[in-house]
């Protein structure tokens, strides 16, 4: 997993999601095949957007709690903040579309 990534869990979520600056929350479990899949591609776009938006990671069996606050029922989710509001979500997508909703959201 690429440095420039956050795990989240209930201490730090809050805090990390109020940022002036696009969020990516990444709701995951390490059992799930389809969120192994999209790891590469999270920790790519974690490397290519730098300072310019915040990529985490919220392991939903070690906090089942966000997930439920944030109605993930599958995963992975995607969920984007701006200023601590959600602002929209996705399912499997690629790194470039990722990086147009953050550019988009900047």
């Amino acid at each position: 997993m690429s440095d420039k990534i956050i795990n989240l869990n209930a201490s730090n979520f809050d805090a990390t999601i109020a940022a002036d600056k696009p969020v990516l929350v990444d709701f995951w479990a390490p059992w799930c095949g389809p969120c192994r899949m999209l790891a590469p591609t999270i920790d790519a776009l974690a490397e290519e957007v730098g300072d310019s938006a915040i990529i985490c990671k919220v392991n939903v069996d070690e906090s089942p709690e966000l997930a439920q606050r944030y109605g993930v029922n599958g995963i992975p989710t995607l969920i984007f903040f701006r200023n601590g509001e959600r602002v929209s979500a996705a399912g499997m997508s690629t790194k470039e579309a990722l990086k147009a909703k953050l550019r988009e959201l900047a």
